[in-house]
């Protein structure tokens, strides 16, 4: 089962423009928090990168970014504001070994599908040399759905999480949750997962 979706997809396609000029949402803190736990220079992968606001700031940190997402028209609105190419890339494509410091997935690997997500998270897992560091965050929830915009959403708990990442090698997964909000301006559960593969 692959990972994408084709009303979501067809929202951002439709919305690229407006979307890719939102300002970050995610506080100066957590991009810190991650940035401490790669080496300096160190090269990071994002996933969904949206407009590139979040590699803009991982890029000011001094981390050597390779910006993707699986929307071409995000993808290059994210080219316009980095001034440098962006891939487009779905989750499912992802082939890279032992080749990032870093993985960082904001509010992406929500829209995956349940039953897709463990292969997923393998191949980020696979992606990561060893000690590197993967942060995720998604919308807590009970069940999968849609949100009013038609976009899917894998709305999962703590332990469905964790039982998610599975036994692939990580030396730690850290969880926790906040309240925030989202496009669609709604209170939402956030759950933040920052896992580090073994050493």
């Amino acid at each position: 089962m692959n990972g994408r979706d084709a009303d979501t997809l067809g929202f951002y396609a439709a919305e690229a423009q407006v979307y890719a000029g939102r300002a970050r949402e995610l506080g100066e803190a957590r991009l810190r928090r991650f940035a401490e736990l790669i080496p300096t220079g160190g090269q990071v992968l994002e996933l969904g990168c949206g407009g590139g606001q979040d590699s803009e700031a991982l890029l000011a940190l001094g981390l050597d970014v390779t910006s993707t997402d699986g929307s071409p028209e995000l993808a290059a609105e994210a080219q316009k504001r980095l001034g440098r190419p962006v891939s487009m890339l779905l989750f499912e494509d992802l082939a890279a070994d032992a080749a990032y410091d870093g993985v960082w997935a904001n509010a992406c690997l929500l829209h995956v599908p349940r039953p897709a997500l463990p292969g997923i998270l393998d191949k980020v897992h696979r992606s990561l040399r060893p000690g590197g560091a993967f942060y995720a965050s998604f919308k807590a929830g009970e069940a999968e759905g849609r949100d009013s915009f038609g976009r899917f959403y894998n709305y999962p708990d703590a332990d469905w999480l964790r039982t998610a990442y599975g036994d692939l090698g990580w030396n730690r997964i850290d969880i926790e949750e906040d309240l925030g909000g989202g496009y669609d301006q709604e209170p939402t559960r956030w759950l933040h997962v920052t896992a580090i593969k073994l050493s």
